[in-house]
């Protein structure tokens, strides 16, 4: 069976548009969502619309809870912390509820899902070296984790030696091997690569794929813009940074 695991979509709907495009053309049969449904980018109801009636399993992110005003945007830096502020008054009623049912981690369909730590789901740490990763294995039973947060994708693989990290866009699962998974992001990718992406997992040949492609970045930046939402915050979609 094959499955997508989305995250970081960041309000932005040309992105979250291109992305379902393509979990549709791989014959996806279920959906995962990391969190981070908005923030940053100018469409949250509308993503939100879009994705509730594909997704079968979903968890809180950051900038979900920051809408929310649930946590002090302090940590955030200006231009995350006027967006969530924007994002917090323009929310349906029926969108925030949606988000407040959300839990911080969950297992489906064999696998941990959480948007940035499943050793500390709420306090929103960086995965970022295989010695964080060995740590962060120990927090969940299943043998893959899927991780959003940080919008640099890559795969922490331990076979009972150690982590290793890797950026291969394609890595197969191998069994006795644990993996920690960080997803491409769909609407503010920062490796570099401006493309919108998703995770492609191929439960029957045990292969886990990178998916990018391009969509209407000139769009996505101009909604931010007619928002009245901070200009880098539309600048950064076409540098991938």
């Amino acid at each position: 069976m094959k499955l997508a695991v989305i995250s970081d979509v960041h309000a932005n709907l040309e992105a979250l548009e291109a992305v379902l495009a393509d979990v549709d053309a791989q014959g996806v049969r279920g959906i995962a969502c990391l969190g981070d449904f908005v923030g940053y980018g100018a469409s949250p109801n509308e993503c939100i619309d879009r994705l509730t009636p594909r997704i079968e399993q979903a968890v809180v992110g950051n900038h979900d809870v920051a809408a929310l005003g649930r946590i002090r945007l302090g940590d955030f830096n200006n231009d995350a912390a006027t967006a969530a502020r924007w994002t917090g008054q323009q929310l349906t009623a029926a969108h925030r509820a949606w988000l407040e049912r959300l839990p911080y981690q969950a297992s489906w369909r064999g696998a941990h899902i959480v948007h940035a730590s499943p050793l500390a789901p709420e306090e929103w740490h960086y995965v970022l070296s295989a010695v964080d990763a060995e740590e962060e294995m120990r927090a969940y039973d299943e043998p893959l984790c899927f991780i959003g947060h940080s919008h640099f994708p890559g795969t922490f693989g331990d076979d009972g030696h150690g982590a290793q990290y890797t950026r291969a866009p394609e890595v197969r699962v191998l069994e006795g091997h644990r993996y920690l998974v960080n997803v491409p992001s769909v609407g503010q990718p920062r490796d570099g690569d401006p493309r919108a992406g998703w995770l492609l997992w191929d439960q029957e040949a045990c292969v886990l794929t990178q998916r990018r492609m391009a969509y209407d970045v000139e769009s996505a930046m101009r909604r931010i813009r007619e928002a009245g939402l901070p200009a880098f915050l539309a600048d950064r979609l076409q540098w991938g940074e």
